[in-house]
């Protein structure tokens, strides 16, 4: 996906769709750092005993529920390296450890389950996740629960911004195709994620091609973003579009930094949030308090540099600031 920042209005980084869950696996992170692709996960993180006794200042303002199962269910899609991506079972990454961080502030312990991303906020909107962490972009589409048309899909959700990205243009290595920017794209064959921010910027795109008296843009969609790499690495995409650390990440280190290279510069940065249903506003006000506490004591950008993903940095949390 998504810019799977602030990040552009159209909208690496994704408008989830209204559909079935599928859950590819899972990965348990407890607040002392274990990641386990199985066995027992939920060792006590430090955090607390669940309901009674939490030393953290924050325990006492998650919503009741949290605070008696001892653990947030976090929906995610790993296929954005560096944000969150999959090493063998674990999950790894800016999410995953950041989630980590964040289940130490509020005393619990977290649950990241790794899904399509086009059915993560569905998730979220009907309880299987206590909230979504996957590099989505904050916008007000998402924000109203609508689709790309402005249709009605759902009731929304809200978002606590942590992160910011832009939206960027990959190619194969030695650019065969000649693309040059992403105003470029006209005409040619484009590769994204189905239901990403930068799916709808490139359907955008192609509108004001076709207004301008150009070809429209080839806009070809795939469930997963390793397909939409693949497309383009086989000479099937003149090119793909991604958000811009992730398009980063991948072209510094797929086969070694030599199946793809950027062009053009970024664009169209916003913000990167974890979505929370709307009616959950106590889960949104306790994430923000926590956000904002792993930004002041330095947590925040340790992880950060550990993933080369500083740029994205902000300084203090938001809610619902995306456009």
């Amino acid at each position: 996906m998504t810019a799977r920042t602030i990040r552009r209005t159209a909208a690496r980084s994704r408008i989830a769709a209204v559909g079935a869950l599928a859950v590819a696996g899972a990965l348990v992170l407890t607040g002392c750092g274990d990641q386990t692709g199985g066995g027992d996960g939920n060792k006590d993180s430090g955090g607390g005993d669940k309901a009674g006794g939490n030393s953290s200042p924050l325990f006492s303002k998650l919503p009741e529920t949290v605070q008696k199962k001892g653990v947030l269910e976090i929906g995610t899609n790993a296929e954005y390296a560096p944000m969150e991506s999959k090493e063998g079972d674990k999950i790894i990454g800016v999410d995953p450890d950041l989630a980590e961080e964040l289940g130490k502030k509020l005393g619990v312990k977290v649950k990241l389950t790794d899904a399509d991303f086009d059915t993560l906020i569905t998730g979220v909107n009907t309880g299987r996740y206590d909230l979504a962490m996957s590099s989505i972009t904050d916008n007000k589409s998402r924000q109203e629960g609508l689709d790309e048309n402005g249709k009605k899909l759902g009731k929304g959700v809200d978002f606590v911004d942590y992160f910011m990205a832009g939206t960027a243009v990959y190619v194969k290595k030695g650019n065969p195709t000649g693309v040059k920017s992403f105003e470029d794209l006209c005409g040619r064959v484009v590769a994204v994620q189905i239901g990403t921010t930068y799916e709808t910027a490139v359907k955008d795109q192609s509108k004001k091609c076709t207004d301008g008296g150009k070809k429209a843009v080839d806009v070809k969609s795939f469930k997963n973003d390793t397909e939409a790499q693949t497309r383009v690495r086989s000479g099937g995409a003149a090119a793909g579009v991604n958000d811009s650390p992730v398009a980063a990440d991948l072209v510094k280190k797929a086969g070694g930094g030599q199946y793809f290279e950027l062009v053009g510069e970024p664009f169209e940065a916003g913000p990167f949030g974890l979505a929370v249903d709307k009616k959950n506003t106590k889960l949104r006000d306790a994430l923000k308090e926590a956000v904002d506490a792993l930004i002041k004591d330095g947590t925040y950008k340790k992880v950060l540099e550990k993933w080369g993903a500083e740029s994205g940095a902000i300084d203090a949390a938001a809610i619902n600031s995306g456009k």
